[in-house]
């Protein structure tokens, strides 16, 4: 067949065409994978980050995923801190306290004894007070990249004998975080450690006379309600805090826009634990029909926080950041006071 110069020319300007108009084909990098593990279980999890987490996975669309893993499922909460800083896992959701990490700041963590009064203290103090400047510097030292702090629900007692006075609490064998323990000790509470999935269990079994872990939206979203009867009103902590860490290499290793991304997705989860744990705490005082409310008397109740006082002071003199945290405290609730109401009543 004899091709003509007139059938070549039209032939490969539609070629040409054809090739202008069709998409570009550009080869996609793998997706960068992440495994993240929580210090919630699964119940508390649906709501303290997996929300966070399903967000940020739709918006990156195939440039990076992370698997998220509850309380304990691939290591044990208090070896957190280690996998994450030897590349087992990559990022971590949790208080310092309760994964163990080796920083100057560890102790503050999770409740820090009567810091904080209200949830919007956390954020305060780490972005207008200099916190998350501190803490960042602290987990720099060792290999972990403090991404942002945010604050939890108050710590109370749940319990299955009521609690009306000090006393009551001698010799109550309690689930609640190191730094807390070690404060309430010298008010006869026993210190208890287990995993956080066996809680319910020890509290039926005995093994645990109540916990000083959370407020009152957790006692009843994951369970513990139903095994405990009381609930004191008095907190040792207004807010707990917590932040989500990453492995520095694998932070390095994200490119800037899914770094951001990661930021504002993690700053939504703390907006929603604002408003989750705060109307929680209210309602479920008011209308949830499983624990009866207790409290000790606030002449009696004056006592801990005095002893709160003299506990931060211990701590102060523990190093020279311990007491520049301190400091940074002291000097928030002076503000908070002076401020009077609605910072601070009475």
């Amino acid at each position: 067949m004899t091709t003509t110069r007139r059938k070549f020319l039209s032939t490969g300007a539609l070629a040409g065409a054809a090739a202008l108009a069709a998409p570009a084909v550009k080869a996609q990098a793998a997706p960068i994978k992440w495994r993240m593990q929580t210090y919630a279980g699964a119940a508390l999890g649906e709501h303290v980050v997996k929300p966070a987490i399903d967000a940020f996975n739709k918006i990156a669309a195939g440039q990076m995923e992370i698997e998220l893993y509850y309380a304990d499922q691939l290591v044990p909460t208090s070896e957190l801190f280690r996998a994450m800083q030897s590349g087992t896992i990559d990022a971590v959701q949790s208080d310092d306290d309760s994964m163990q990490s080796p920083t100057e700041v560890t102790v503050f963590g999770g409740y820090f004894p009567l810091a904080l009064r209200y949830s919007l203290d956390v954020p305060v103090l780490f972005n207008q007070y200099g916190l998350d400047a501190i803490w960042k510097e602290e987990y720099a030292k060792v290999g972990v990249q403090h991404i942002s702090a945010g604050s939890w629900d108050p710590c109370h007692f749940a319990t299955k004998d009521p609690i009306n006075s000090l006393a009551d609490l001698q010799g109550k064998r309690v689930f609640t975080f190191p730094t807390a323990g070690r404060f309430l000790a010298q008010f006869g509470v026993v210190p208890v450690q287990l995993p956080w999935e066996d809680i319910q269990v020890a509290l039926q079994t005995g093994e645990l006379d109540g916990i000083a872990w959370s407020g009152i939206t957790e006692d009843y979203t994951v369970g513990w309600a139903d095994v405990t009867k009381y609930f004191l009103t008095n907190n040792i902590s207004g807010a707990w805090i917590g932040h989500f860490f990453a492995n520095a290499e694998r932070w390095n290793e994200v490119p800037d826009h899914l770094k951001t991304l990661m930021q504002v997705c993690f700053e939504q989860s703390h907006y929603y634990r604002q408003w989750w744990y705060w109307g929680g705490e209210a309602d479920l005082r008011v209308n949830g029909p499983k624990l009866q409310l207790t409290s000790i008397p606030d002449a009696e109740w004056a006592t801990v926080e005095t002893a709160a006082a003299k506990f931060w002071d211990e701590i102060a003199a523990e190093s020279e950041v311990k007491a520049k945290v301190v400091e940074i405290i002291k000097k928030y609730n002076d503000v908070m006071s002076k401020a009077g109401r609605p910072y601070r009543y009475g």
